[in-house]
């Protein structure tokens, strides 16, 4: 039985490690081939967990030749337009001329009581987190329309896109700002037969959660606000359970699948109930 993916290509940033590496598995399993970027070093202001590496994305390559699908990786910054635009016509080329899925994933994330962020925390976190999902879709999109074939765009924004978290304004805003552009190109691209979906995760299992003890340390200064969580399932005395990023990856396979030919302009929480109240 051919795959729900068989004979798509899909451009995924941020793929070296964590979410990026699992969706490109997944959907590799079900017969995609892979354009992956990732920017392959530290984020000077993120100091809660290290940053990627050239052996991360080397990784993800060889994991997906496992699955005996061809994928294309670079290392290139989502701040970079042009950057993404050559790794995207390498990868089409490449991968017979087509490009059937967009997964913009990439994003940093740093914890801090809203005075205490340096401008620098603060245009970092937007350039990444937004303004690299709109380079990302400026930079792919417009191979997918001009093919003619339709497509589908998943953006990961947060369950912190649909209701803040605590001492995470910046992350916030840019996560908000990723569910409007998802609203946005939905209303736009619908006539060129492209859906445009926004994913919205709780806690996840990947380096960034390392970022959860800080939320503990500043709630000591500010008591109670970790009770917003509420409506995720709880772990142990240690604190707040993680998923799987296969959890979201299923997610993504569906929004990029044939399956969800009616589904554009959704916010989809996967997020165990973090962002229902």
């Amino acid at each position: 039985m051919a795959g729900r993916m068989e004979g798509k290509v899909v451009f995924i940033t941020g793929a070296a490690r964590g979410q990026g590496r699992s969706h490109a598995l997944r959907l590799a399993e079900e017969g995609a081939d892979i354009i992956a970027v990732d920017i392959c070093e530290p984020i000077p202001g993120v100091t809660e967990y290290e940053g990627s590496t050239p052996d991360d994305l080397n990784e993800t390559v060889k994991q997906v030749e496992a699955l005996d699908r061809r994928i294309v990786a670079e290392q290139g910054d989502v701040r970079d337009p042009d950057r993404l635009k050559q790794v995207v016509d390498r990868g089409v080329a490449e991968l017979g001329g087509r490009l059937d899925g967009i997964v913009a994933n990439a994003g940093i994330d740093i914890f801090n009581h809203w005075h205490a962020f340096s401008q620098d925390d603060w245009q970092t976190t937007i350039d990444i987190n937004l303004t690299g999902v709109w380079n990302t879709v400026r930079a792919a999109a417009p191979v997918m329309i001009d093919a003619g074939n339709g497509g589908s765009i998943v953006l990961i924004s947060s369950a912190n896109g649909i209701k803040p978290g605590p001492f995470n304004a910046p992350y916030n805003a840019a996560k908000f700002g990723v569910t409007a552009l998802g609203k946005s190109f939905a209303q736009e691209m619908s006539r060129d037969g492209v859906r445009v979906n926004t994913i919205h995760p709780g806690p996840v299992d990947t380096h960034m959660a390392q970022g959860v003890d800080r939320i503990v340390e500043l709630e000591s200064e500010n008591p109670g606000l970790l009770a917003m969580l509420n409506g995720f399932p709880r772990g142990d005395a240690e604190g707040i359970s993680l998923m799987s990023p296969r959890e979201i990856s299923n997610a993504v396979l569906y929004l990029l699948s044939d399956e969800s030919t009616w589904t554009t302009g959704l916010p989809m929480a996967v997020d165990g109930g973090m962002s229902a109240t």
